[in-house]
């Protein structure tokens, strides 16, 4: 539907989006500066529409850009203009006595009506001047000698009064009055620290506010491919500010034009349900297609564009018809964790966890229109309902360069409408040599999970939301070596199966209903495990445990149907906080919770002020077997390293350093050569983290070493090594393999 439709040329309409009523101005044949805070003619023409246009919460100047002005702002008008209609409507102050006996109020009446016209394009500049005038009327009044004279000074003084009097009570003026002094009238300055347009291209919903805060501090920027990223403190708030200038916003107005023109005409184009099920290939059909819509129209309007222009903006196109917009962008930064959009929808900025900056708000204001347009993309992408029958959606959202889960909640669970929240994924697999080198877990923790998963045991990786459970449950399928086949259930695919199966893993991946919610025709968590078990001998991981798949997940266990490493996600931050959630909340029987061999606690650590947190594997546990009741009362649960909040690192225990594991004895105990030998068994411990180590130190001069390809590899040539070893000498001598080992990652480090 055309913005402005009209047949009479109408300038403006008032529309609905979502719970906010939107006034949009024409002034695309205007001369007129589309901005209020720095054109009289502007503030003027918006002020007067305001009267005619009750309850806006929004103003939008449509030019060659969308100007916005929110609702703070669009307040501070509303009241002015409320006042100028009060005034004009108000015989006293327009329609005064002019005759013989008021000749001294009648020559001032071309005054009073000048401030009057005038305070909807100056409301400060008449508040000086009202103050002004009435100080040298009072001045005159003391010098005035006839009686009708003195009486028409004193009507004069008290009409001025009480417009003085209205227009202080206004918000706009209580915000400025105590920064007048050496104001100068008509200086448009102080209006430019009240109001700010979000200004965003023709062919975006989603505003964005371009200018950077004035009292803001930058404390870093970067840059996310040609998209600008500045990071400010800002007085007023506690979080910091995230602020976003994408490509779009550094176009030239001919080449938005050029994108506007391009965009109405895909728009007609619909991509059809099935296009989606690929999503990779629609959006290369879609470029291909809008490379040549785009190559036409430049031509049309005689405008050069240089192969990577018409790639730009290309991408550009793309990201606004089939793709999600700034979305987009955000998720490319590598250094964001998680997005959240707030409802209703429009009314506050998209909020980030940022890598370095923990919270913070954006300068990114979605669109009713965009939030909707997604929703319906991403029911067709998942193949599941999004309605009031259906309010949660659980979903994944891959774009090029970034994958992310998606939770979405609607009406009636969301009585203000939708609301997402996106948690990013690493665009490569976690490893624990990463996970080292930004202290989540110790080198010794990463030694130690790298033996209990060649050693095949069972293993819950715990903690609270955003702790980073999933993320360290995909650092230890790294860990599997490439010879055993993987099956990974999950109801949302956020574990990095595809990447694995392009580094050489044999995995398969098996999609299942939600708990939550979700499609009738997708197979239950349940049924997929069972699945599962019935595909061969496998390494089972499980996204996360949530609900019925428990008892088939403990019931393969006990009868031994898993001969490889178990593994999966659970909420709970400690290892009781996991045995009630297990065996009371999911109902799984104590015996069967025995069959868990070890308990991975992931949760986040605040510093002092509350202000940072970071991510720590805080415990490693064992479950031993021998209680009947209660595992923390008959001591069923040991801690082999715990997180010391002095040193910010996990420890070992005495416990593990002693050989007091029954897992780890029950490891040893099918290796004939470590069988009732502890040493042996803590030698290989330590050699696997120091090799973890050493791959950080090499990382010093090149990152890659840390990335899951050369992990992998790294952990391919450690068996290899060890094999040959084994054969040489007739042991795993770790002083041997860790110096061949060495000697190959010098010469392979290289060449990463």
């Amino acid at each position: 539907m055309a913005l402005f439709s009209n047949k009479k040329e109408k300038e403006y309409e008032v529309v609905n989006e979502g719970s906010e009523r939107v006034l949009r101005i024409d002034y695309t044949k205007k001369t007129i500066v589309p901005s209020i805070e720095d054109s009289e003619d502007c503030m003027q023409d918006v002020m007067s529409k305001l009267v005619e246009a009750a309850g806006v919460s929004r103003i939008i100047i449509v030019q060659q850009r969308n100007y916005n002005y929110n609702q703070s702002q669009v307040q501070l008008l509303y009241e002015v203009a409320r006042l100028y209609n009060h005034l004009i409507k108000q015989r006293k102050f327009l329609a005064l006595p002019a005759n013989e006996q008021y000749k001294y109020l009648a020559s001032k009446i071309g005054i009073l009506r000048g401030l009057i016209r005038n305070l909807i394009r100056d409301p400060i500049g008449i508040y000086v001047e009202l103050k002004r005038m009435m100080r040298e009327e009072k001045i005159i009044l003391g010098k005035l000698v006839d009686e009708p004279d003195i009486k028409s000074c004193e009507i004069l003084i008290e009409l001025l009064k009480e417009f003085y009097a209205l227009l202080d009570r206004t918000k706009i003026i209580g915000v400025v009055k105590k920064r007048l002094d050496g104001y100068k009238v008509g200086d448009r300055e102080i209006y430019r620290q009240m109001f700010r347009a979000e200004i965003t291209p023709n062919f975006m919903f989603t505003r964005l506010m371009s200018r950077i805060p004035i009292d803001g501090s930058e404390i870093d920027s970067y840059k996310i491919g040609n998209a600008d990223v500045n990071i400010y403190s800002v007085p007023q708030d506690i979080k910091y500010l995230y602020h976003l200038v994408p490509p779009e916003f550094k176009l030239s107005e001919d080449k938005q034009e050029l994108l506007d023109m391009a965009r109405n005409v895909l728009i007609e184009h619909k991509p059809r349900a099935e296009e989606f099920l690929d999503p990779e290939r629609m959006r290369m059909t879609f470029f291909n297609i809008g490379r040549d819509l785009l190559q036409e129209l430049a031509d049309r309007q005689m405008i050069n564009l240089s192969v990577k222009e018409l790639d730009e903006l290309t991408s550009i196109l793309v990201r606004y018809t089939v793709g999600f917009g700034l979305l987009e962008i955000l998720l490319q930064d590598e250094r964001v964790q998680d997005i959240t959009i707030n409802g209703p929808i429009g009314v506050t900025p998209i909020f980030i966890v940022h890598q370095n900056y923990d919270e913070c708000f954006t300068n990114i204001i979605p669109s009713t229109e965009d939030a909707e347009n997604w929703a319906t993309k991403f029911r067709i992408l998942s193949g599941r309902p999004l309605d009031e029958a259906n309010p949660i959606l659980d979903t994944e959202l891959s774009v090029p360069g970034a994958r992310a889960r998606v939770a979405i909640v609607g009406r009636p669970l969301n009585p203000r409408g939708l609301a997402y929240a996106f948690r990013r994924h690493r665009d490569d697999p976690w490893t624990l040599p990463l996970f080292v080198n930004n202290r989540m877990i110790s080198p010794l923790g990463a030694g130690l999970m790298s033996f209990l998963i060649d050693g095949a045991r069972t293993l819950l990786i715990a903690g609270t939301r955003s702790s980073g459970k999933t993320s360290f449950l995909g650092s230890l399928l790294v860990e599997v070596m490439r010879k055993y086949r993987l099956i990974v259930v999950e109801d949302t695919l956020e574990l990095p199966s595809d990447i694995l199966r392009e580094l050489g893993y044999n995995i398969q991946s098996l999609k299942v209903r939600s708990a939550l919610a979700g499609g009738a025709t997708e197979v239950s968590a349940e049924e997929g495990i069972r699945t599962a078990l019935r595909m061969g001998d496998s390494a089972l991981i499980v996204g996360e445990i949530r609900s019925l798949e428990s008892k088939a997940l403990y019931e393969a266990m006990r009868v031994g149907a898993l001969a490889n490493v178990v593994a999966g996600t659970i909420h709970g931050d400690s290892p009781y906080g996991v045995y009630d959630r297990v065996v009371n909340d999911l109902q799984v029987p104590k015996t069967s919770f025995k069959a868990t061999d070890v308990i991975v606690i992931c949760n986040p650590v605040k510093s002092a002020d509350g202000l940072r947190k970071w991510r720590r594997v805080v415990q490693i546990t064992e479950v031993r077997k021998k209680w009947e009741e209660d595992p923390l009362a008959e001591n069923g649960f040991v801690d082999l390293m715990k997180y010391d909040a002095k040193t910010d690192s996990l420890q070992p225990t005495d416990d593990l350093i002693n050989g007091n594991s029954e897992v780890i004895k029950n490891i040893a105990s099918n290796i004939p050569e470590w069988a009732g030998h502890w040493d042996a068994v803590w030698d290989n411990i330590i050699l696997r983290a120091k090799m973890k180590e050493a791959l950080i130190n090499y990382s010093k001069y090149n990152k890659n070493i840390l990335e899951a390809k050369f992990v992998i590899a790294s952990n391919d040539h450690y068996h290899r090594i060890a094999e040959g070893v084994k054969r040489e000498v007739g042991y795993l001598d770790p002083k041997r393999i860790y110096f061949e080992w060495e000697e190959w990652l010098k010469r392979a480090g290289k060449k990463a």
